[in-house]
C-alpha cells in the first residue's frame, strides 16, 4: 500500500487555515460572526469531500483537546459544550455536504456556491438547535439570535469560498498537487 504524505500535509495546513480564520470575528451577544465558516467552505471546495472533511475533523479535535484554535484563541470541550458548540459540531456535516455535492456535480463556481449555501444552512441549523437547548431559548429566540444575523454574511462567505476555492483548486490541479474528483 502506497501512502502519500502530501495529502496529510495539505489536510493539516487547511486545518491551520481554519484556525487562523477563526480569529477573524465580529462580536455579537451570543455567537460572533467568524471566519471559520468561510474557511471551511474554502477548504472543502479546494480539497473535496474526503480531505476537506478530514481537515475540519482535525481542526475540531485540536480545539477539543484544548489547543486555542477556536474563535478568540479558545479551546477545550467547554467551548463545544457552550453556546457556539452547535456551530462547531455542525461544521462536520457542513463539510460533508459541501464535499458530497461537489463530488456529485462539478467543482465550478455555480455548484460550489450552491454547495456552500447548503453547507451554511446545515451549520446554522445545528447552531440554532444547540442554542435552543444550551441557552434555553425558544425556537424564535434561537432563530433570531442564531440564524438571522448570519444570513447575509453567510451568503457573502459562500460566494467568496466558492470563487476562491474553485480558482485555488484549479491551480492545484494544474500543478498536479491535487487529484481530480472522480
Amino acid at each position: 500500500m502506497k501512502i502519500s504524505v502530501f495529502p496529510m500535509v495539505l489536510t493539516a495546513l487547511c486545518a491551520a487555515i481554519i484556525a487562523v480564520l477563526a480569529q477573524v470575528s465580529i462580536p455579537l451577544p451570543l455567537v460572533p460572526i467568524t471566519g471559520q465558516t468561510l474557511a471551511i467552505g474554502l477548504v472543502v471546495t479546494i480539497l473535496g469531500l474526503k480531505y476537506g472533511t478530514y481537515s475540519v475533523l482535525l481542526y475540531i479535535m485540536l480545539g477539543a483537546i484544548g489547543l486555542p484554535v477556536f474563535q478568540g484563541f479558545s479551546g477545550g470541550l467547554s467551548i463545544i459544550a457552550g453556546p457556539t458548540g452547535g456551530y462547531i459540531v455542525g461544521f462536520i456535516p457542513c463539510a460533508f455536504v459541501i464535499g458530497y455535492y461537489l463530488e456529485k456535480t462539478r467543482p465550478i463556481f455555480t455548484h460550489a456556491f450552491a454547495a456552500n449555501l447548503i453547507g451554511m444552512i446545515v451549520t446554522l441549523f445545528f447552531g440554532a438547535l444547540w442554542l435552543k437547548i444550551v441557552a434555553d431559548l425558544t425556537w424564535t429566540g434561537a432563530l433570531v439570535s442564531g440564524v438571522t444575523p448570519f444570513l447575509v454574511v453567510g451568503i457573502i462567505k459562500a460566494a467568496i469560498a466558492a470563487w476562491a476555492g474553485v480558482i485555488i483548486r484549479n491551480r492545484l490541479l494544474q500543478a498536479k498537487l491535487l487529484q481530480p474528483i472522480t
